[in-house]
């Protein structure tokens, strides 16, 4: 026998049964018109934001997009909205209830929507019963995001801003302890630059012919740059050498200390966020379409499988006729 629910049999049931299958999808469409009706589903508006990540850098493979949507979604500025707007009031969450902290965390999950999109732009999409709340919320997690960044930078800089002062002072202190050499040196043995002494004095004590008194200082100058005129050239190299190493290093620790009182935001926003004026949760025509299609696929396999039965027993009762 061919199969019961072919193409045939299914016109067939539906000619025979319309009136009854009217009735059903009319109800079908009543009732799911009325269910998805505000009275059942609060009504949700949405709002969206779309922008570019600037003035950071990207940790490991990350691309910068990649990091921003990180930060986003991160715990600290999902607290700080809940904080301020107390959206777990706004949305109806009762604080007293035993599993609040991941209802609340579940409901904003729902509403709060950041994606990367395929141009590696931030996507950010709220809803929310309240259009101007959606919009408020992405105005301020734009807000919290800078922040954020803007406290990460600091921590950041605030170490090598340290690090580069340690070691500019231990730098300096050892600049300070060669120039008191160079300055004892100078005091006790008249030694100021070697070079030049070195010259002025074998000029000196070679025009004299070393009998006269300027002799005998020139003799007492040579003596003392002897002794400690390879010290006194050593400390000048040193000094010279530090000095242009504190001089590079002072540099990179202004652009370190710029870096740490920079006061930048770090979104471009393509598309601000906007008050709708318009729902966009739920979409009613097509809760009513789905509706209708199923109670009607129901109500077409339930009388198919009354018509089997029918036919079944009117052939058991005609063999045992």
């Amino acid at each position: 026998m061919d199969s019961f629910f072919n193409s045939k049999n299914i016109i067939d049931i539906v000619l025979k049964w319309k009136l009854q299958l009217v009735v059903v999808v009319i109800a079908a469409v009543l009732l799911s018109a009325f269910f998805s009706s505000p009275i059942f589903i609060t009504p949700l508006y949405k709002s969206t934001c779309l922008l570019y990540p600037s003035n950071i850098s990207p940790y490991s493979d990350e691309s910068e997009t990649e990091q921003s949507v990180q930060i986003f979604q991160s715990r600290d500025i999902r607290d700080s909205l809940v904080k301020k707007f107390n959206l777990a009031k706004h949305w109806g969450i009762d604080s007293a209830y035993t599993h609040f902290e991941s209802t609340l965390v579940w409901e904003y999950s729902q509403r709060v929507r950041i994606n990367k999109t395929p141009f590696e732009a931030v996507e950010i999409e709220i809803l929310d019963q309240d259009p101007i709340m959606a919009r408020d919320l992405i105005t301020a997690m734009l807000d919290a995001y800078n922040k954020k960044i803007r406290a990460m930078h600091k921590e950041k800089f605030g170490e090598v801003v340290g690090n580069y002062n340690f070691i500019m002072g231990v730098k300096r202190n050892y600049l300070d302890s060669l120039k008191s050499r160079a300055q004892e040196l100078g005091i006790k043995y008249g030694i100021l630059e070697y070079q030049s002494q070195t010259r002025e004095v074998m000029r000196a004590y070679l025009s004299t012919g070393g009998g006269s008194v300027r002799s005998a200082e020139a003799k007492a100058m040579k003596k003392d740059l002897e002794e400690k005129g390879s010290e006194m050239q050593l400390l000048s190299e040193m000094m010279r050498s530090e000095s242009d190493a504190f001089s590079t290093m002072k540099m990179d620790a202004d652009r370190a200390l710029l870096d740490y009182n920079r006061n930048y935001t770090y979104v471009n926003v393509l598309s601000k966020p906007f008050v709708a004026d318009k729902k966009a949760y739920p979409i009613r025509w097509l809760i009513v379409v789905f509706s209708t299609m199923a109670a009607f696929f129901m109500a077409t396999l339930i009388i198919g499988m009354i018509e089997r039965g029918k036919l079944r027993g009117l052939s058991t009762e005609s063999n045992e006729g």
